[in-house]
């Protein structure tokens, strides 16, 4: 089963969640993961009603956090409110994703955040953007292992060798066993 994410960001982020997206594409490819966000709701859709559902079925909520994420009222106010309802109740992991640098710690300071030590994806701490939103997917990563059962992740599956005998059932050696001894294995 896949685990559902739920990309909580501002549309002016919009550029940094398409990036995101392509750094988590192998995981949607092997079907451990499904993302969805607003863009995703069809036309003639209650949007409100989609992003409420959507956002109540997610197992991680990914908030995309910028300066204009935290100006949004809805993003902020509606959709990050219920994200942290879901998170303390565990029904959800909420993972910050810090974009571009902006105050966050007084709201999601207790969260740990990626990329790694909460250094903005577009800080000159990396080297580029590409290194910052591996580190991110990584992470993500990371956190998709712990929530999946060990059986629902696919292992390869060795060939299975058939024994073909041409000896009967009568012509093969029975070893009887001795009370207080030890027979050899064969």
């Amino acid at each position: 089963m896949a685990v559902k994410i739920f990309f909580c960001y501002a549309h002016e982020d919009q550029p940094y969640l398409n990036k995101l997206k392509a750094y988590l594409r192998p995981l949607q490819r092997q079907g451990l993961i499904d993302v969805w966000h607003d863009r995703d709701i069809s036309p003639g859709t209650e949007w409100e009603r989609e992003i409420s559902e959507r956002l109540n079925e997610a197992k991680i909520i990914l908030l995309l956090v910028s300066p204009d994420f935290m100006n949004s009222d809805y993003s902020y106010s509606v959709e990050m409110k219920r994200a942290l309802e879901r998170h303390d109740r565990k029904e959800a992991i909420v993972i910050p994703v810090i974009l571009r640098p902006v105050y966050w710690q007084s709201v999601l300071g207790n969260i740990q955040a990626l990329p790694t030590d909460a250094k903005p994806v577009v800080d000159r701490y990396w080297h580029n953007l590409d290194e910052a939103l591996y580190d991110v997917a990584e992470g993500i990563r990371k956190v998709v292992e712990e929530l999946t059962p060990k059986s629902d992740i696919p292992l390869p599956v060795p060939p299975i060798q058939a024994l073909e005998t041409e000896q009967s059932p009568s012509s093969l050696n029975v070893l009887k066993r001795e009370p207080g001894k030890s027979q050899p294995l064969i």
